[in-house]
């Protein structure tokens, strides 16, 4: 019988979604044990919001003072301590998860197999190459444990309603001290998170400037969206990087997303493939954007974006 370690990624004592996501892959190995190790200090919630999804048998809690800021090069040692025992190790394919799996895999001399999109059996998997142009199947020797990176967006996440009981594991690896937090500079959490949330605007190129990105934000202000840019309009300087969505981006699968000024280059459809629902707005009807969505507008943004803000609020009334 498999067992699996999902590594839980947090913040500010929440439980991310893509934990749960991450679980809900683990579960596609019939009779997997689903174990969730959170790597926290004392005192933190995270441990019990981890015990409370459906699937899971244990939650292990290994408190360290260093755990506070969850840096990779301090977690890593730990997770392959408390990993050691499992078949096969699961992080969600997030900045988080991509910085410290492959620190994982060689401290336990494992191979680690990225951006899982569909688990087939205990030792073999399907991910996506060439920018998601096409599907790899992926198999290891039988009995190899397995370190693996599960992306998030081909994934529900799994129900809550779980009781998992919560086990505390003390941690005697000696841990790296050439790494230390400075400081943190993190975007403004005023709108939702780009990766898990269900309603996602992104601007492109054609907005022109950095002024006329407004234009996003207010539309995303009224639907409770988060918001999102393409490459291109990152590289202008229109939006921060860290709103980025595609291959060299954010990887998302909101339930809208609504792409207003973006041509639709394969880099960016890569990012958006899984959404379940794609509206696109441009003045161009040839865009490749047009290609993938499901409603599709063809006129200028900076007519329809205010028409659209109208109708929203007069739907309100």
């Amino acid at each position: 019988m498999s067992q699996v370690l999902v590594i839980a990624e947090h913040a500010g004592g929440k439980l991310n979604v893509s934990t749960a996501k991450t679980v809900k892959a683990a579960a596609s190995l019939a009779g997997a044990e689903i174990v969730v190790a959170v790597f926290t200090t004392a005192g933190s919630p995270v441990a019990a919001q981890a015990a409370q999804i459906a699937g899971v048998s244990r939650v292990l809690e290994v408190t360290h003072a260093s755990n506070d800021h969850q840096l990779a090069a301090t977690l890593a040692p730990q997770v392959a301590e408390v990993g050691k025992p499992f078949t096969h190790l699961f992080a969600p394919s997030t900045t988080f998860g991509k910085d410290l799996m492959p620190r994982v895999a060689a401290l336990l001399d494992a191979p680690q197999i990225s951006d899982v999109m569909s688990v087939e059996s205990e030792s073999r998997f399907k991910r996506p190459i060439y920018a998601g142009n096409a599907i790899t199947t992926v198999e290891v020797a039988a009995g190899t444990k397995i370190i693996a990176t599960i992306r998030t967006a081909s994934f529900e996440a799994a129900a809550g309603g779980g009781n998992a009981k919560v086990e505390s594991v003390a941690s005697g690896v000696t841990l790296p001290s050439h790494t230390r937090f400075v400081a943190l500079a993190a975007a403004s959490a005023d709108r939702p998170d780009l990766q898990s949330a269900s309603k996602v605007i992104s601007g492109g190129r054609a907005l022109a400037s950095a002024d006329a990105f407004k234009l996003i934000y207010g539309l995303a202000d009224k639907l409770g969206a988060a918001v999102g840019a393409s490459r291109a309009a990152v590289d202008a300087g229109y939006a921060p990087n860290d709103m980025q969505v595609g291959q060299t981006g954010k990887i998302i699968a909101p339930e809208l997303y609504i792409a207003i000024g973006i041509s639709g280059a394969i880099q960016h459809l890569t990012g958006i493939k899984d959404a379940r629902t794609i509206v696109a707005i441009n003045k161009d009807s040839e865009a490749p954007i047009f290609e993938v969505a499901d409603i599709g507008i063809v006129g200028d943004l900076f007519t329809i974006v205010p028409e659209l803000e109208k109708l929203i609020d007069a739907s309100r009334k």
